[in-house]
Order: C-alpha cells, then sequence, then structure tokens
C-alpha cells in the first residue's frame, strides 16, 4: 500500500465550535526535537489544541542526553485529571513513561477516565537499538498498557523486544506484527525506521484483519530525532478528528515524511524533524 504525500484537511469550524483536543503523556526534550516539545506541535499543525502531563524531564539537545529526572507518579496523575475535569480529550498519545511505577499509574488513569482513543508509542529503545527503559517498566507496558491501546507504534529494536524475534526482513517484520497484536493492542505499526537497506520508510500495519505494508519516500537525512514522537502524535491528532485507525496512521505517516523533507540542522549533532514546514517559506520574516 503506498502512502501519499498529501494531508487530508479537516472541515472549518464554527464560531462557536473549537478544535478537537489531544494529550500527550510523556517526557520533556530541553533541545525541543522530541517528546512533549515535538507532540505539541505536531498537535498545533494537525489543527489539533494540544495538552500535556509530564513524566519526567531530559537534559539534551542534539548531541544526546546528560540528565533525566522522573515526576512522581501522583504528580503524572494530577496533570491528566485536571486535563480530563476540565477540558476532555479526544486523542491522546504515550511517550516516554520513564519507569514502572509511572507505567502503571498512567495505565491507571486512561481507565479511570475511560481515555480513547489511546496511541501507545512505547519508547523503549531507541531506533539505534540503545535500550531506554528497565526490564520491570517494559514488563508494565507489555502487561498494563498495551491491552488499553487502540494504536501501538513500535520501532524495530522495540518490536524484537515483545516478540523475541530478530527482524531482518518485511516478513519477519509481518510476523512480529502478528505477534505483537496478539498482545491486545487494536492495530499495531512496526515501524521501519531501524531496519536496513530499502526497508528504512517502510512499515507495517495489522489490525486483525488488515495486514498492510504502508511505503512512503525515503528521505536522506540524518537530522531524524523526534521522529517516533511525531508520529505516533500525529495519528492521535488524526484520531481526534474522527478518522479511521489505518486513515489516521496513512495520514500521520504523509506529515512526518514531509517533515522530514525539511529537517532543522540546528546544533552539532542529530537535528529534529521539521514540524512546522509549511511556515518554511516564511523563514527569516517575522510574522505578519
Amino acid at each position: 500500500m503506498s502512502v501519499s504525500a498529501s494531508e487530508p484537511t479537516p472541515a472549518p469550524l464554527l464560531a462557536e465550535q473549537h478544535p478537537p483536543v489531544a494529550l500527550t503523556i510523556a517526557g520533556s526534550d530541553s533541545g525541543g526535537g522530541a517528546g512533549i516539545q515535538a507532540d505539541l506541535r505536531t498537535f498545533a499543525f494537525q489543527r489539533v489544541h494540544g495538552t500535556s502531563a509530564l513524566t519526567c524531564v531530559t537534559a539534551q539537545n542534539t548531541l544526546g542526553v546528560s540528565r533525566v529526572d522522573a515526576l512522581p507518579p501522583e504528580a503524572v496523575a494530577a496533570q491528566i485529571e485536571a486535563v480530563v475535569q476540565d477540558i476532555g480529550v479526544q486523542g491522546i498519545k504515550t511517550g516516554m513513561l520513564l519507569n514502572a511505577e509511572i507505567v502503571l499509574e498512567v495505565a491507571r488513569q486512561v481507565e479511570r477516565w475511560a481515555l480513547r482513543p489511546l496511541v501507545v508509542d512505547p519508547v523503549m529503545v531507541s531506533r539505534t537499538g540503545a535500550k531506554l527503559l528497565a526490564d520491570e517498566a517494559i514488563q508494565a507496558i507489555r502487561e498494563q498498557l498495551i491491552p488499553l491501546a487502540q494504536v501501538l507504534t513500535p520501532n524495530r529494536y522495540e518490536a524484537q523486544i515483545l516478540t523475541g524475534l530478530e527482524l531482518q526482513s518485511l516478513a519477519d517484520m509481518q510476523t512480529a506484527a502478528q505477534q505483537i497484536h496478539a498482545l491486545g493492542c487494536g492495530a499495531v505499526l512496526v515501524k521501519g525506521g531501524g531496519m536496513p537497506g530499502e526497508l528504512q520508510g517502510v512499515d507495517v500495519w495489522f489490525d486483525g484483519e488488515r495486514l498492510e505494508v504502508l511505503k512512503t519516500e525515503r528521505i536522506p537525512t540524518r537530522h531524524t530525532h523526534g521522529t517516533g514522537c511525531t508520529l505516533s502524535a500525529a495519528i492521535a491528532a488524526q484520531m481526534a478528528w474522527g478518522r479511521d485507525p489505518l486513515a489516521a496512521t496513512v495520514a500521520a505517516k504523509a506529515y512526518v515524511t514531509e517533515a522530514l523533507r525539511h529537517p532543522l540542522a540546528i546544533g552539532s549533532g542529530q537535528g529534529p524533524v521539521g514540524h512546522f514546514y509549511p511556515l518554511l517559506s516564511g523563514i527569516g520574516k517575522p510574522v505578519p
């Protein structure tokens, strides 16, 4: 299945209406390329109002992460409650949850408030293969959070952890998608960004019925920081508009492809994708 680079435009809102609201539960990236910062920018460019619940604060830039401080699970829960009780949400995503205690608290809040649709970016392993979570946190995600997800978006290495398989081919990705779906999520998108050769940019979707290969143009750039956060946030935003999970994923992939086509070569290392690429033609000029 090939994915067009065009994005569907939501219908215009009436004066008394407001756009959908999406909630991201994730960590803060001080460099602005991933995490909460990337999610909120993505929500904005999907024409969705973004709200947030921080799980941790990182000191990081384009060269790497130098410090991570977790918030207490009670603080995470309080942020979710504050948003849900007053504003309400039509789409939600999780990103870096950091430890088992936060994972369990987030799962409790998702069930308590019946937060749907839920997109889970498991954030267990970076796309380079570096493990980001302790085993107990991974187990909590597997047992408590994944069964609540409408869409799960593991990368190659996360799919390997969840299945015990070694992913080298498209057939491996398809098998992994089917096995991961059996963990209880509504649908799974096994991402090919970490796959070798021509499989980069090729993702596999399985929702229990449809096994689809989603292909987009492969964009040659090293500035890919925040790609996974951006994709899951865009899926959540598209679902907040009422799109079905597969259509939301196709639209989200189109957005990420264009963001990769217009990355930000900032700092001395790996820069972020260009979340606000529609505005890049006006770079260097003041906002009217």
